[in-house]
């Protein structure tokens, strides 16, 4: 069975899954309004949550929640599904192939042979879509790839029930029923809300704005608490989680500025077009870290700069987002 689906190139997994599930089901969103729609933008670092032996640094919320939000503000029927066996956990989406339903899949992407090697790590938050199968082959529209690929059912189930965190479980996701119509303006100050509630509102240190100041402090600390090689590790997580999973921090600043572009025109709202400039150059900051990042991390002798210069361009990104987040929210109070 294979179902007739329109593939398109995104910026990042789940809010490309997300985009191409409501186009299949008639509901021209585009991937930058499924991300604020969705309440995609986020950051959190959690130096006691160790990812491969290091902090964990995120810059988007907990995987599932963009495509739920979506829908749940889009008056959308969906299922989101786990399964303790792997067994069942195939046999439920070649069921659902069966019935004509394309399926998102939460995977790891260390188990996923049609990427490249060099993106093959164990990272276990990706998103994909399965749209058919053939005996042992599943067909797959992953929203990073160009084309349309496939893959062997052992591969499929190994990606599927990779462990580590965040654990997939088999985690497996669809649209049950799509209305003809959506009300994309409330969806719009849905998802906002949200985003500045969960960048501004959290007292702990570790989520939102606040994690961005933290972990500025944490990096001018690195030459002191660590090891060379250690603190080089830490920084490269940082930046690979930024710049090579999906579209990371600088990309996810893009995407969502490209977002409020898109919500200023549907909403009638000038100041969010303005906010799109401005979340525009914080993106472009966030680019210029990795950048000093990526050459300390390469130990290069030009354009090096030291870890308190690092410190500091990351405090600078900090105060321009949590300013940011206070004119966003002025725009629905």
């Amino acid at each position: 069975m294979i179902i007739p689906f329109d593939h398109k190139l995104q910026a990042h997994c789940e809010s490309g899954v997300t985009s191409n599930l409501l186009r299949h089901y008639g509901l021209p969103v585009s991937e930058p309004l499924a991300f604020g729609i969705g309440s995609g933008l986020f950051f959190a670092h959690l130096p006691f949550v160790k990812v491969n032996g290091v902090p964990g640094t995120t810059y988007r919320i907990y995987p599932g929640q963009i495509f739920s939000n979506v829908c749940k503000r889009l008056g959308i029927t969906y299922r989101s599904e786990k399964f303790s066996s792997a067994q069942k956990g195939m046999q439920r989406l070649s069921e659902n192939i069966e019935r004509g339903t394309p399926t998102g899949c939460q995977v790891s992407v260390f188990y996923l042979p049609f990427l490249p090697e060099v993106f093959r790590f164990h990272f276990n938050a990706h998103n994909l879509i399965v749209y058919g199968q053939e005996k042992n082959i599943f067909h797959i529209s992953d929203p990073v790839m160009e084309e349309v690929v496939q893959i062997e059912a052992e591969d499929l189930q190994k990606a599927r029930y990779a462990k580590g965190y965040p654990e997939p479980k088999g985690r497996m996701y669809y649209i049950e029923k799509a209305p003809a119509q959506a009300d994309l303006e409330t969806a719009i100050q849905k998802g906002i809300k949200q985003t500045v509630f969960f960048m501004k509102s959290p007292p702990i240190p570790w989520f939102g704005v606040n994690a961005i100041s933290f972990l500025s402090k944490q990096i001018k600390k690195y030459p002191q608490k660590l090891e060379s090689r250690k603190a080089t590790l830490y920084l490269g997580n940082i930046i690979r989680m930024q710049e090579e999973i999906g579209t990371g921090g600088a990309g996810f600043r893009f995407l969502y500025a490209a977002f409020l572009q898109e919500a200023a025109q549907i909403t009638n709202r000038p100041a969010l077009n303005e906010l799109s400039q401005e979340m525009t150059q914080i993106g472009d900051l966030w680019r210029n870290f990795a950048y000093s990042t990526a050459r300390i991390c390469k130990a290069r002798t030009s354009d090096l700069v030291s870890f308190e210069e690092l410190s500091q361009q990351l405090l600078q990104i900090y105060h321009r987002e949590k300013h940011f987040y206070e004119l966003l929210g002025k725009v629905y109070s």
